[in-house]
């Protein structure tokens, strides 16, 4: 009995003793790690005294970017702001009830803009900061670095702001921004379009070249032109009102209007049969299809009309947004893309915004053409329902109806009468204005 308490009571002490040894080796690692802590503490200290922990590499730099943003929410986005909306509209391109309007889609979009903590508890940028920035490089065509000055923001988080923004406004405004003219978009087109003397005309066509710095040395064959310039090519629909209902971006510069033009897709509506059937009288003379007006590279289809003013809609897309206005620096096409596209949508959310689209517009009555423009839908049939198109497919089956509508889009003879019977409308509508 007495051996087997000696050998619990040794037990138990070796048990006391190691425990006694855990906790001083406990005790120890805490003592250690705090001596360490100071150590580091004051070597960081040090090395932010003596601008840098190696040579040739800065120190930290605290650049008080919640301070600045302070300020800018100071100065644009609280109700008794120190600029007024004026000021806003001139620096931001829009109203502010618009760009609230995009900072809250976005933020639901990509919680990237939104001010979280990081990992030191620290809280990030402000929303209104990312914004700024990237509104400020588009409208200006400033580069990542000149907004470090405004925003306080590092050029890597500038430049991922960019193209977060770029393709959050893509995805969520395309369809909305970018489609196709409804039926009430056509009949207010066309209207104004028979006011100012061209019957059926849909808006006018025409193509931009951007110009790109940072080309890729291998593709710069591909994307130079004649004198040199790398440039990638934008085509583009526009309204009356300058509305973009068409863009087309992508195409190197090498290749003419009419390369592009084969690229596009601008006419596949009309090809499956899906286009609103538009009638229209000139001159005496009736036609069944719209079109729009170009310059004369185009060939002479009965898509196409004399003349075009779609140089005023590129005029106010480089003006709002100078970052395509002048060569950009970027190296990634799908990015280029992205900001051209960008650029457009915000460009027609500030025509929606700006211009009284329900407000009632007076027609002078034109004396030289009292039909009415008719437009449908669908073209429609003899028993009038709408005409159920063959399907499109390559086997040689049903491209006969495919065939047939680019044989007609293709007549250069609908083409050059149009032409003439126009210019003889639009003399014997304004022409004797001076006299």
């Amino acid at each position: 009995m007495s051996d087997m308490e000696d050998v619990l009571d040794r037990q138990e002490r070796e048990r006391r003793a190691r425990m006694r040894k855990r906790a001083a080796s406990k005790k120890a690692q805490r003592e250690l790690d705090e001596q360490l802590g100071v150590a580091v503490a004051m070597l960081k200290e040090e090395n932010q005294s003596r601008r840098g922990s190696q040579e040739g590499r800065a120190s930290n730099v605290d650049i008080h970017r919640h301070c600045r943003g302070n300020n800018l929410l100071e100065d644009y986005f609280i109700p008794q702001s120190l600029y007024s909306d004026v000021h806003f509209q001139a620096r931001y391109k829009m109203q502010p009830h618009l760009f609230n309007k995009v900072i809250h889609d976005i933020c639901n979009y990509d919680d990237y803009f939104v001010q979280k903590k990081n990992y030191a508890g620290d809280l990030g940028l402000l929303p209104e900061q990312k914004f700024t920035a990237v509104i400020r490089m588009l409208a200006y065509g400033s580069s990542a670095d000149q907004m470090d000055e405004i925003v306080r923001m590092g050029k890597s988080t500038i430049l991922e702001s960019l193209v977060r923004f770029c393709d959050a406004v893509e995805n969520l405004c395309t369809r909305d921004y970018l489609r196709r003219p409804t039926s009430r978009d056509l009949q207010r087109l066309l209207q104004k379009a028979e006011f100012r003397g061209f019957p059926g005309m849909i808006g006018s066509i025409d193509y931009m070249h951007w110009q790109w710095k940072n080309c890729p040395f291998a593709w710069q064959g591909d994307y130079g032109n004649r004198k040199g310039q790398k440039s990638i090519i934008l085509e583009a629909i526009a309204g009356f009102d300058t509305w973009v209902w068409h863009a087309f971006f992508g195409v190197a510069s090498s290749q003419n209007d009419l390369n592009v033009l084969g690229q596009s897709l601008v006419f596949n509506d009309i090809l499956r049969g899906e286009c609103p059937n538009i009638t229209y009288q000139v001159n005496n003379t009736v036609y069944q299809n719209g079109y729009y007006l170009a310059d004369g590279i185009y060939p002479r289809w009965t898509t196409f009309g004399y003349r075009k003013d779609v140089e005023r809609c590129f005029g106010i897309l480089q003006a709002q947004w100078a970052i395509i206005k002048g060569a950009v620096r970027l190296f990634d096409e799908e990015v280029l893309r992205n900001i051209m596209m960008t650029c457009i949508i915000l460009h027609n959310m500030i025509v929606e915004d700006e211009y009284d689209y329900d407000v009632d517009e007076v027609y002078e009555p034109d004396p030289m053409n009292t039909t009415l423009i008719r437009i449908y839908e669908k073209p429609m049939g003899p028993n009038g329902e709408p005409v159920q198109h063959d399907p499109l497919v390559r086997d040689g089956t049903f491209m006969h109806r495919m065939i047939e509508r680019y044989t007609e889009m293709q007549s250069s003879y609908i083409h050059e009468h149009r032409q003439v019977d126009l210019m003889e409308h639009l003399w014997a509508m304004k022409g004797n204005e001076g006299q």
